[in-house]
């Protein structure tokens, strides 16, 4: 069954499941694309790798479980004005040690030349943190695509942190499209989302002789939510992670209790 929310739904977007909904959503974009653009071209999942450690601000979405757990009642041993230097009890932690981390994305590649036409990624909460080492890694990659021949697609299914766009040149939104045309740089395309939105299609920019592809972004989520049957994962009475503002909240309510959810 499809999500039950018109658009994007808020519920995937809990970083202990994103890492799911992520893979899953790469997968169903390379199949969308690679249908429509055969023979000439290929579609591949490719990855950027970076090391994180326990200096990473990212490590509190790439490990969202980890929780300090505390044994013992937490109190020093000793009484009155001998109790500041008395034993206190120990707690256990658990200690994050360096982590080689993989994140994929897709390249629409010309199969005469091998050359890569087209970079399509789609955001992770660690790329949104700022000082993170996935957020370098991202912006370094952004970058060198910037820079090439190839068209860059950016999308952030992912509400609040550091996104890549300037807010206060854009209407209010939850989401956003970004697509940046080899072509046209420094000038790009850029669709501004509401949660109440169906989300757009884009276009995929091809070699020039070529006109552009279109990867329906509603489409790929609710192939992506169906195969992956996350109506089965995702508790619908509970609040959404990250919380909805509350005027969202009262929207997201009215459409769960009219499906029958709450």
């Amino acid at each position: 069954m499809p999500s039950p929310f018109p658009g994007m739904d808020p519920y995937l977007e809990d970083p202990a499941l994103w890492p799911d909904v992520h893979h899953e959503l790469i997968s169903t974009a390379r199949e969308i694309l690679a249908r429509q653009l055969k023979p000439k071209y290929s579609v591949r999942v490719e990855e950027r790798v970076y090391i994180s450690d326990e200096a990473d601000p990212g490590r509190q979405v790439i490990v969202p479980d980890l929780r300090i757990v505390h044994r013992g009642g937490g109190s020093v041993t000793g009484q009155g004005t001998d109790a500041a230097a008395a034993v206190i009890e120990p707690i256990e932690v658990v200690t994050l040690i360096e982590e080689e981390h993989h994140e994929p994305r897709l390249e629409v590649i010309d199969r005469a030349s091998r050359a890569v036409v087209a970079v399509i990624e789609i955001l992770s909460p660690s790329n949104k943190i700022k000082g993170s080492r996935s957020r370098s890694s991202y912006e370094e990659k952004r970058l060198e695509v910037m820079r090439s021949p190839s068209s860059f697609i950016e999308v952030d299914l992912l509400r609040g942190m550091e996104g890549f766009a300037p807010h206060d040149v854009l209407p209010p939104h939850d989401y956003r499209v970004h697509v940046s045309r080899a072509s046209r740089r420094p000038k790009g395309t850029l669709w501004p989302i509401r949660l109440e939105q169906r989300l757009p299609r884009i276009p995929v920019p091809l070699l020039p002789d070529d006109p552009d592809s279109e990867l329906d972004l509603q489409l790929m989520l609710d192939t992506a939510y169906d195969r992956a049957i996350y109506d089965q994962e995702v508790d619908y009475r509970s609040a959404a992670t990250p919380p909805l503002s509350s005027e969202q909240e009262d929207w997201a309510g009215r459409l769960l209790r009219a499906k029958g959810l709450r």
